[in-house]
């Protein structure tokens, strides 16, 4: 019998992932050639408006022109009449963490399926969205399962057996925004969402799987430096110890450069070229000229170590709270991750760990891709996402994905099953 179009896309397209930052959206396509190395088949990218603030996707029908110009653009650079889907990765300033579990009676002993687990995960997903109507769970990241009364802490394998399992998982969920929002960017772009996952699952995928599984089983944290936020995680033994995103990141410290009386664009530029987060850092001192903003005029001075010290004032200030929350757990976690496209600023790895006991270093992903030029931490989240994208198909195989518009659809439908069910439920007790 032959396969439905919607079957065959999981299974015959490259992979793709997809980055809404807050200066610009990156698509990146790439082909699995191991179970942990990418062939990066390439990258797009555009900046063309400014629609994402904060983590939330504030002009959809601009982000759905950038994404789906994007998409065109790599799909005629690959060899492909089109990319109709993509792997997303998502986070916000809103998002937080819950506990959430579901349990399921097989009767007696049997493999546990793939279907099965999805069932528990939709279930807690509907829990939460029932009890806190605002939020959308924007992913569930399995924390443990219990078989039989046995604990482990990886997912059940299809050859394992068991007569009662039990799935406890930690949710992140946001404002009910954050997901119809990025829906509705790929309903305009008639594009199709393959899967979603939760940013810092990504970037600690990647991490995990450069570095070895001792990374999460030792502890870790993870700071993700944004132009508009930056986002702490603690993990440890598959278990998200902590989880905040602070409205802060990269374009503050430009802002108080550019407080100096020059434009935002020259202070990204001097940032980028000159900055250092500490005035100890700095190499060689020099003497800087820049034209002014037109309501100042002339021009300002401004030395290497001046600009330091600006920095290094602005960090002082905001990191504070961060490395706080990394020292409460300096005793169970081993290293500390950087990474984001504000991690660049030079010095910074050593800044941080003026500050902590803890191993603080940059994320990598090198050795998983074969293109040096994506070596960078600004594709970090991409690289992870594609490496969670290839293991979901591995795991669901031959699985459908929605067409644009109907991801809605198809929740509407659970949350009126699982309410029907509950009732009925009610009701037998009721007689």
């Amino acid at each position: 019998m032959k396969k439905r179009k919607e079957q065959l896309i999981a299974e015959s397209l490259p992979l793709v992932a997809i980055d809404f930052g807050s200066s610009k959206i990156r698509v990146m396509a790439a082909e699995q050639v191991s179970s942990e190395r990418l062939h990066i088949l390439g990258v797009e990218e555009s900046d063309r408006y400014v629609c994402v603030e904060r983590g939330v996707i504030t002009q959809t029908s601009n982000a759905a022109f950038m994404m789906g110009e994007c998409l065109r653009l790599l799909a005629n650079r690959i060899g492909y009449s089109e990319l109709p889907t993509a792997f997303v990765s998502v986070g916000g300033l809103s998002t937080q963490i819950y506990e959430v579990s579901a349990k399921r009676d097989q009767v007696r002993a049997k493999t546990i399926a793939r279907s099965l687990l999805d069932e528990m995960e939709n279930e807690c997903r509907l829990k939460i969205e029932e009890h806190y109507p605002q939020v959308t769970v924007l992913g569930l990241i399995p924390s443990f399962f219990v078989l039989d009364g046995q604990e482990q802490d990886y997912s059940p394998e299809a050859t394992q057996r068991a007569v009662l399992v039990e799935g406890h998982y930690i949710a992140f969920v946001a404002q009910k925004r954050v997901g119809e929002q990025l829906q509705k960017v790929f309903d305009q772009a008639g594009k199709s969402i393959e899967k979603s996952f939760i940013r810092q699952d990504a970037l600690l995928s990647a991490f995990a799987s450069e570095d070895g599984f001792w990374v999460v089983q030792e502890g870790c944290a993870l700071i993700d430096f944004g132009a508009q936020t930056t986002t702490l995680s603690v993990c440890k033994e598959n278990q998200y110890l902590f989880h905040k995103v602070y409205k802060w990141g990269g374009d503050d410290i430009t802002q108080r450069i550019a407080n100096k009386g020059i434009s935002l664009a020259t202070a990204e530029q001097l940032k980028r070229q000159f900055g250092y987060a500490s005035e100890q850092f700095v190499e060689k001192n020099q003497r800087l000229r820049i034209k002014a903003m037109p309501a100042v005029g002339g021009e300002i001075s401004i030395s290497t170590a001046e600009l330091a010290q600006l920095i290094s004032g602005e960090l002082d200030e905001q990191i504070a709270p961060m490395m706080e929350q990394i020292n409460n757990f300096a005793n169970r976690i081993r290293t500390v991750y950087i990474t984001g496209g504000a991690s660049m600023l030079q010095g910074l790895d050593a800044y941080l760990q003026d500050k902590t006991s803890v191993q603080v270093i940059y994320g990598a992903h090198d050795k998983l891709i074969d293109d040096e030029q994506y070596d960078e931490p600004t594709y970090s989240a991409l690289v992870g996402t594609l490496l969670m994208g290839a293991d979901y198909r591995e795991e669901h195989k031959g699985a459908k994905v929605p067409k644009p518009g109907t991801l809605k659809k198809l929740e509407d439908l659970a949350l009126q099953f699982f309410t029907d069910a509950e009732s009925k439920v009610n009701m037998d007790n009721d007689k």
